[in-house]
């Protein structure tokens, strides 16, 4: 599973102060903390500093290397700011978060991935809005992936978001996303799956307990990535042991090893 870990954004009311602040140390802190947890990439986002954003986001970035090798998710909608973050990229091969079939955001940010030769999160939205249905997300991430492909961007750098929206505001949101990614997978198996996990809950109480859920059936379906909160210890023991009833644990192994460290928790 491709764990993306979210800790380090602007909107979280525990790390705004610390990006304005220039608080290296915080920074640093949650960057190692999440790494250690199982992080695969480490997202960035200083986008709530609008007029600021490269300037924040390139310290951000600078910042976290000095501490961590984790490749990062360069987590913006502004160009300027990813190709700001990408140029003082050291650590290994990024992610930008995220392209859309919207016309003016697919020829701003499409470019950068090509040029960086990074990979790429494409979320399932172009000009007409967000789409209610299946088959209409699946269409959109059909289009993003054979365009993104036929400009050299390869299959396992791509990685789909199926849009996730809180079933607060539709009970039919959660079956579409699952379903989404499940028939992404079958047409796609090459391309990774990558979801903002908590967006599923938003608006509603226990909202842990939904994540977690989520996250089970959402595997099951053939999610391999997610945006979430490693350092939530209830939620990447269900992320083992899903792994594990799927098959993609031999013999246990890695689950086992988790428990034996007490990072599993019941």
């Amino acid at each position: 599973m491709i764990i993306i870990g979210e800790k380090i954004n602007s909107t979280l009311k525990a790390i705004r102060p610390a990006i304005e602040k220039y608080d290296a140390a915080t920074i640093q802190d949650i960057a190692k903390k999440q790494y250690n947890a199982g992080a695969s990439y480490l997202d960035v986002n200083a986008g709530m500093f609008t007029d600021e954003e490269p300037e924040r986001l390139t310290w951000l970035i600078n910042t976290v290397q000095e501490v961590v090798d984790a490749p990062f998710s360069i987590d913006s909608p502004s160009p300027k700011a990813i190709e700001a973050a990408l140029k003082v990229n050291r650590n290994s091969k990024p992610i930008i978060n995220s392209i859309t079939d919207e016309e003016e955001r697919y020829n701003a940010i499409m470019p950068l991935a090509v040029q960086y030769n990074t990979g790429i999160i494409a979320l399932c939205m172009d000009d007409t809005g967000m789409p209610e249905t299946t088959d209409e997300r699946v269409v959109i991430a059909e289009r993003l992936i054979e365009k993104l492909t036929k400009e050299g961007i390869l299959l396992e750098d791509i990685y789909i978001d199926p849009l996730i929206r809180p079933i607060g505001t539709g009970s039919h949101y959660g079956i579409v996303a699952i379903e989404t990614i499940r028939k992404v997978k079958a047409e796609f198996p090459g391309v990774h799956i990558a979801c903002g996990l908590s967006n599923i809950s938003f608006g509603i109480p226990a909202r842990k307990l939904m994540n977690q859920t989520f996250l089970v059936a959402a595997m099951a379906a053939g999610m391999d990535g997610a945006i979430l909160d490693p350092l939530d210890k209830k939620l990447m023991s269900f992320m083992y042991a899903t792994e594990a009833l799927l098959g993609q644990d031999d013999f246990c192994m890695n689950y086992l090893t988790k428990f034996r460290e007490g990072e599993i928790e019941v």
